[in-house]
């Protein structure tokens, strides 16, 4: 070999090693920055994980036990009352005065006006029930008028749709 070869031989031989030191200096590199970044998370996952952990029922035993069935009975009670309008009345003025006045008011999509017997009269003679009925799942009159169910709202019961309806009647008579 002459000395031109051993000189290259020398050179490459410091770049491959230079490479490889360069290739493991960037695996180190991009290991340590892996490292530190902040691992995403899934927000729902502990809700998801208590849910398929949580015991399917309960088991109320003795004096204790039946304190803890009465109090989780209230609970249940208030949550569901919690979901009912207005707190669950059935005073139907109250409820006309937070639901049904945005449109019986001003005569709203042809809504019968609060007291207008010429208005009322026709609706009246086909009988509450028939007026409760469309309160509870909504009308589409013949002439383009539109009861939405429920008045819109939900989380009326049929208790506080037949106040308010037999309310707003009682004003037209």
């Amino acid at each position: 070999m002459t000395k031109s070869d051993q000189g290259f031989l020398r050179q490459f031989s410091i770049l491959i090693v230079g490479l490889c030191l360069l290739t493991i200096v960037l695996i180190v590199t991009a290991v340590t920055i892996y490292h530190h970044e902040p691992v995403e998370t899934n927000p729902n996952a502990p809700k998801a994980v208590s849910a398929e952990l949580a015991p399917v029922g309960a088991v109320y035993a003795g004096n204790t036990g039946r304190a803890a069935m009465e109090a989780a009975q209230a609970a249940a009670a208030k949550a569901a009352a919690s979901q009912v309008a207005y707190g669950g009345t059935t005073d139907g003025k109250t409820i006309y005065d937070h639901l049904c006045t945005s449109c019986h008011t001003a005569g709203v999509a042809g809504a019968p006006k609060l007291g207008n017997k010429a208005m009322w009269g026709p609706r009246i003679a086909e009988g509450l029930p028939t007026l409760i009925k469309h309160a509870t799942e909504g009308y589409h009159g013949p002439d383009g008028n539109f009861m939405p169910p429920k008045g819109g709202n939900p989380a009326l019961n049929d208790a506080q749709i037949k106040a308010a309806v037999t309310w707003i009647v009682d004003q037209a008579k």
